[in-house]
């Protein structure tokens, strides 16, 4: 850039060049003036303590003193809060898991956990906890209902595991209004009268009574059998089967699934029979159970007629 000068003084004009490190120089002075200005008015100003700059000074202190103040305060009562929420928390979830452990039948807290504490008493003296202490007794209480969830958590599992074996477990009657007849164990062969062995319950009833799944489970055999005649096996998991005979009709397939209490058949008198009864057998691992074990564990058993 080049800048003129003409004047009246001067016998001809003059030409100033500037150049851009001109610029950066006069630019670099000029920074260092204003901060050395700074600089020194500041340490005049510490210096002699004017007025002004104290009460300014006075001022930010007070203003980040009272900005502090209130963050640390807002935080206090923020952790109170969380503190008292975490109180109340576990005392819900111990109420919860008294209540749960008594219905999953599992025993919450050995005798000597429960046991009272000894007696204590006098004047309350309030002693606010500090931030520290705060966090430690927050710390403490949420690792307490952690473990508390825990155990909520193994409570519920159990339940679901006990509601599963109940429901697979063959405890209803496959016959409603029938009349008991021969029992688990040995009597008499009612064909040829020698003593033999009988690995089920006879449930006598009129030909087409309907027949029910004792319990959940799949359909592993629906055929005739030559001394079951129509003969329906159903698998209910872990090596349990229940086994209803003599059937005079079947109202189920193969793999098919069933449900507690729902019609998969009809009394009837098929096969080596003398007249229209239930057969009834459990066996586990292929080995004969007495069916009455298992239905004890119901409701309609009390109640069976028998002969």
């Amino acid at each position: 850039m080049q800048i003129i000068v003409v004047s009246r003084h001067l016998k001809s004009a003059r030409t100033i060049t500037i150049m851009p490190r001109h610029v950066l120089g006069a630019l670099a002075v000029f920074f260092v003036l204003v901060f050395l200005s700074s600089a020194f008015f500041s340490f005049i100003s510490l210096h002699f303590r004017l007025p002004i700059v104290e009460n300014i000074l006075l001022s930010v202190q007070q203003q980040e003193t009272r900005q502090t103040r209130d963050y640390i305060t807002n935080n206090l009562n923020l952790m109170a809060t969380r503190l008292g929420e975490l109180q109340g928390r576990l005392l819900q979830l111990d109420t919860l898991g008294d209540r749960v452990s008594d219905l999953a039948g599992i025993k919450s807290k050995p005798a000597a956990e429960a046991a009272e504490k000894p007696g204590q008493g006098g004047p309350f003296l309030p002693a606010p906890l500090s931030a520290t202490e705060l966090q430690q007794e927050i710390e403490r209480l949420a690792k307490a209902v952690d473990r508390q969830a825990d155990d909520l958590a193994f409570m519920e599992f159990k339940l679901l595991e006990k509601r599963v074996e109940e429901r697979l477990m063959p405890t209803t009657l496959p016959v409603r209004n029938a009349v008991f007849g021969s029992s688990f164990g040995y009597r008499n062969d009612p064909f040829s009268g020698l003593r033999s062995r009988h690995d089920g319950l006879d449930f006598s009833a009129p030909t087409g009574t309907p027949v029910v799944a004792a319990a959940d489970g799949v359909v592993l055999t629906a055929s005739y059998h030559q001394e079951f005649g129509n003969m329906i096996d159903v698998d209910h998991g872990d090596g349990l089967i229940s086994r209803y005979a003599h059937l005079s009709a079947m109202d189920v397939v193969e793999s098919q699934i069933v449900r507690r209490g729902e019609k998969i058949g009809a009394v009837g008198t098929t096969g080596r029979s003398t007249g229209p009864h239930l057969h009834f057998e459990v066996r586990m691992l292929g080995v004969p159970q007495n069916p009455a074990t298992f239905l004890k564990r119901g409701e309609d058993f009390a109640r069976l007629q028998r002969r």
